[in-house]
């Protein structure tokens, strides 16, 4: 004869095992508050004992949430399919990503992915958060007009953006002291004796761009250097390998470059390198983000870090609570960047 099946725990289980009635079960796992925190903690001991599973339907019921929230990649009209490959395949998306899921996995939740490139993908993100299938979003957008930061503030969405936005949005944000790191790389390349300098920027028309650029040119003002031979590229190694091509045809006794990201910078140093420059010995080398490509390069790179994990785990903290107290007015946090010295300067 076959076992009959294990039952099922329940609330009653959790209650018996906890010593507490199964209204104080049901208030403890619905978020509610107001329940002692010694009480609390013997529900959660009891749940874990019991292995009783909240029924999450009955639950959304209870609480009007989903239990999840959206992590949303936009990107600049016109990427189509591309923008998909350009996100799976850019460590800084990996890595915001990463640090957003160790987070929340943490608080039993799971985010959904959606991508958002265009008007119908962005009004799918809307519509998502409308009809209560995620009780807020997580926003990580690389084109500096992207509307979507409007439209959920509009709609009275929870929401958090990854970086400030280009334009007055009244939404909360994380976003690092991109001039003071710039200014670091400069401070460095200074430091070392370099003194016909040349940086790489982002496009301008990126707000975190524009502050490394800035800041870059203020520090080494500062040094003593007016002017800066500037080349822009759009943050992949390809445009990295094109700048520094340019830089050199114009600049050719250049002794320092500063990229405003790793993937500009491995760029650069392969163009160096397909050159004849030896790196640092010739040209002294300095990137931004402290991502995967800094560490793969050869020689390493000397690179301003952006501390993307935290910076991710905090936006979703700050979503969390804004979920659990939406009268809260949008904040900002920033974060200190700090210099790791490798090989490449």
């Amino acid at each position: 004869m076959s076992k009959p099946a294990a039952r099922t725990p329940t609330l009653e289980d959790v209650a018996r095992v906890a010593g507490v009635s199964r209204a104080t079960v049901s208030r403890v796992i619905n978020g509610i508050r107001n329940v002692d925190t010694e009480i609390q903690e013997a529900v959660r001991k009891a749940i874990q004992a019991t292995g009783y599973t909240p029924n999450q339907a009955a639950r959304s019921l209870v609480t009007r949430r989903a239990g999840t929230i959206v992590l949303v990649m936009a990107g600049a009209p016109g990427q189509g399919e591309e923008f998909a490959t350009q996100v799976f395949a850019d460590p800084f998306f990996g890595r915001v990503a990463g640090g957003v899921v160790s987070f929340l996995r943490n608080h039993g939740i799971h985010p959904v992915l959606m991508l958002a490139e265009t008007d119908k993908a962005r009004a799918e993100v809307v519509d998502f958060l409308k009809r209560g299938n995620a009780d807020g979003a997580l926003l990580v957008s690389t084109h500096p007009e992207d509307p979507l930061p409007r439209l959920l503030t509009d709609a009275g969405l929870a929401a958090v953006l990854f970086a400030r936005p280009a334009r007055p949005v009244p939404i909360s944000y994380v976003d690092m002291a991109h001039q003071a790191g710039a200014a670091l790389a400069a401070d460095h390349l200074v430091a070392r004796g370099c003194t016909r300098v040349a940086t790489i920027c982002g496009p301008l028309d990126v707000p975190a761009a524009q502050d490394r650029l800035s800041g870059f040119r203020e520090a080494m003002a500062r040094h003593g250097f007016p002017y800066i031979p500037i080349a822009e590229g759009n943050f992949t190694q390809e445009s990295g390998e094109a700048a520094m091509s340019r830089l050199l045809s114009e600049h050719p006794d250049l002794d320092g470059v500063f990229a405003a990201n790793d993937l500009m910078a491995h760029g650069a140093l392969l163009v160096l390198q397909k050159n004849g420059r030896q790196v640092p010995e010739d040209v002294a080398l300095v990137g931004f983000d402290n991502s995967g490509p800094a560490l793969t390069s050869r020689p390493q790179l000397t690179t301003v870090v952006q501390p993307l994990e935290e910076m991710a785990a905090e936006m979703a903290r700050i979503l969390l609570e804004q979920i659990e107290s939406p009268e809260r007015p949008p904040r900002s946090m920033i974060f200190d960047p700090t210099l790791i010295i490798r090989q490449s300067a």
